[in-house]
């Protein structure tokens, strides 16, 4: 079934912003993933021997029963802007670790990753997808939308929730360690080694309390009236890193510090900010992309693929 479909407009508009985490723009950021599919076959009989059990291969456990599809959930069932396809949304330019090289596509990303995967649990093959590119604002703002899902490091608010529907979340954001190569926190790797540094974060904010609990510096933080203003301290020398949002992390380190290093993930703790997909209000795809996602988190395929582009790729590793 299909919706019909506004003239599709792209826009080539930049929004670079640090609010992903509750502003009203584009948070610039890194790439995803693809997917990775269920090869296991069939596995090996017993053989007596001690050393023939089963060997299922190990990356079906990633993404469970992938493209086993969701009862009521069909392509054929679902009322998509254009029959048999589901058109996914996101911003140009597209930044790592949520796509790789702008190019949403080609399955490497976080997001774009996610995007295929939800695909794949509706039924979708990679030829029934496609991609337009919207602005972050147009694809949050009232109004019929020129795609069927759009990820773009939307946080879930109540306040969007008045102009749009969200799916179930597909990524916690985590606050991040972040520093400049050549500083005392560069070289480090666990959270036991960090309790002398001298650490900066926003006054109020879930980055403050996240480095009092999570590392306990036996200097107080300073605080800063903004995240920008922490970034340049730390850029000064005032201070040894700073916490940030994972987004605004990769944010800083690629475009407002010199020689900037993600060092870590600092632990989850407390009520996570929280990214969603984000469809027409009311859109008849709500439920069946939230069932996708969730059966996503419930396999462990979106673990796999958050240590593949958000901890491995992008060098930002969960600190212990």
């Amino acid at each position: 079934m299909s919706r019909s479909r506004l003239p599709l407009v792209t826009v080539g508009t930049l929004v670079l912003a640090l609010s992903a985490c509750g502003g009203g723009s584009d948070p610039a950021a890194p790439a995803a993933e693809t997917p990775t599919e269920a090869t296991g076959g069939p596995t090996e009989e017993a053989t007596g021997d001690a050393t023939g059990e089963a060997t299922g291969d190990a990356t079906a456990e990633a993404t469970g029963a992938a493209g086993a599809g969701i009862a009521g959930c069909e392509p054929a069932s679902l009322e998509t802007l254009s029959e048999g396809v589901l058109t996914f949304a996101t911003s140009e330019p597209a930044f790592e670790p949520w796509v790789v090289d702008d190019d949403p596509t080609n399955e490497q990303g976080y997001e774009s990753a996610v995007a295929y995967a939800v695909a794949e649990r509706l039924g979708y093959d990679d030829g029934s997808v496609e991609w337009v590119r919207v602005p972050f604002d147009a694809a949050i703002a009232p109004g019929p939308k020129d795609f069927d899902v759009a990820l773009n490091q939307f946080s879930i608010t109540e306040e969007r929730r008045q102009a749009v529907d969200f799916s179930s979340p597909y990524y916690d954001v985590r606050q991040a360690v972040v520093t400049v190569e050549g500083s005392l926190a560069a070289d480090m790797t666990s959270l036991d080694q960090m309790g002398e540094l001298l650490f900066g974060a926003q006054v109020g904010t879930t980055s403050l309390d996240a480095v009092v609990e999570a590392v306990g510096p036996t200097m107080q933080p300073q605080v800063f009236n903004s995240n920008e203003d922490a970034v340049n301290a730390l850029a000064s020398g005032q201070v040894d890193a700073i916490v940030l949002d994972l987004p605004s992390a990769f944010y800083a380190t690629a475009a407002q510090l010199d020689a900037g290093v993600i060092v870590g993930q600092l632990p989850a703790s407390g009520d996570a900010e929280q990214f969603g997909a984000v469809l027409d209000l009311d859109s008849p795809l709500t439920d069946c992309v939230s069932q996708a996602v969730d059966s996503l988190e419930a396999d462990g395929t979106l673990d796999a693929l958050q240590s593949e582009w958000l901890a491995d790729a992008a060098g930002a590793p969960v600190l212990g």
